[in-house]
């Protein structure tokens, strides 16, 4: 498992230290050199472990100085609404007092695989659009995206590339919306994971750090899915809250 490999042995040590009080906010740590010297480990592996704690946000290194007890990063809630018009994403870093923007990149006639394909109540090899997002708060990484949407729905359509046109980079309920397809209903399941090596690089956390990954998928009138996405939130900067919306009269 990652967290056994000695860098992120050496770096829980040291973070339980600072967690502890040994030092505090401010304060310099000891050297690399002195680190490895105490927990008998190579120079490389004591300055991957203080790099790891750096990406964290628990140290930072200031250039021909040394190492430093930082302000620990403020957890910030994430919530997770009811259908908004626009970008979702947007909307919420609005509320953050954020400007919310993201790159992505679509590949069309992907084959659906059997676990997509079952999400979407297709076949598996039906063709999907796939589009991998990159999502940032004023230009600092936030959260990854995967989404999948069947060729059959929006196939020969203006909204085929998801982001490309008159209707991209508006979300996917208006986009459907502009084609007839009306969503009704969205489902989304929250489960616990470890970042990757290629999701931790993007998102400025450690190999096997906790994550949030979302799998949602909104489904039209008709109850039929017309689009799904997996979406990868960074646990040390995130919680996740959800917003009912609640009919009064119904009570």
């Amino acid at each position: 498992m990652p967290r056994d490999t000695p860098y992120l042995q050496v770096a829980a040590k040291i973070r339980a230290r600072v967690q502890a009080g040994e030092w505090a906010v401010g304060d310099k740590l000891p050297s690399r050199a002195r680190f490895a010297e105490e927990y008998d480990v190579g120079p490389s592996v004591a300055q991957r472990a203080v790099e790891c704690l750096i990406v964290e946000g628990l140290l930072e290194g200031r250039a021909g100085s040394g190492t430093y007890v930082r302000k620990p990063r403020e957890r910030r809630r994430m919530v997770r609404s009811r259908l908004r018009e626009g970008s979702p994403f947007r909307s919420k870093m609005r509320d953050q007092g954020s400007e919310g923007t993201w790159e992505c990149n679509s590949r069309a006639r992907v084959p659906a695989t059997e676990d997509i394909a079952e999400r979407l109540a297709i076949e598996p090899g039906d063709l999907c659009v796939m589009t991998d997002y990159e999502f940032l708060a004023d230009g600092q990484p936030v959260q990854l995206a995967r989404s999948w949407e069947p060729m059959a729905v929006t196939g020969g359509t203006p909204i085929l590339l998801p982001e490309m046109g008159p209707r991209g980079k508006i979300g996917v309920v208006e986009r459907m919306r502009s084609i007839d397809v009306h969503i009704a209903t969205a489902i989304e399941m929250p489960r616990p994971a470890r970042a990757t090596r290629e999701q931790a690089h993007f998102l400025g956390i450690s190999v096997g750090d906790l994550v949030t990954q979302l799998e949602r998928t909104y489904f039209d009138a008709e109850g039929r899915p017309v689009e799904t996405a997996d979406i990868i939130v960074p646990d040390i900067r995130w919680e996740i809250a959800y917003e009912i919306e609640v009919d009064p009269h119904r009570f």
